[in-house]
């Protein structure tokens, strides 16, 4: 699993590979997402602050694992779609924000 750093704070944290992390991490999309999601009335990110990949810690590890998810009986991990789970509050979207993202 791996973890996404803004500016030194855990982020996202996903059970990809690393090759598959940085892919969706490092895309423009999730970049212009990240710009978009607020956490306590902020975007995410501001387009500026480094962003960082890296091995998820054992206890952002527990926390995917414990996160509840819409799956309960899904496909084996190494077969499954990864997943992308944010570590801080996301402010809930308004009505005329369009799509939000699932987390």
């Amino acid at each position: 699993m791996f973890t996404l750093e803004v500016a030194g704070k855990p982020i996202a944290v996903t059970n990809a590979s690393e090759d598959e992390a940085r892919e969706v991490f490092e895309s423009d999309a999730f970049k212009e997402d990240l710009m978009t999601i607020e956490s306590e009335g902020a975007p995410i990110w501001d387009g500026f602050a480094t962003l960082n990949i890296r091995p998820a810690t054992g206890e952002e590890v527990k926390d995917f694992e414990d996160a509840p998810t819409e799956d309960d009986g899904g496909e084996p991990a190494e077969e499954a779609t990864p997943l992308i789970m944010f570590l801080v509050d996301i402010d809930e979207a308004e009505e005329d924000d369009g799509p939000a993202l699932q987390h």
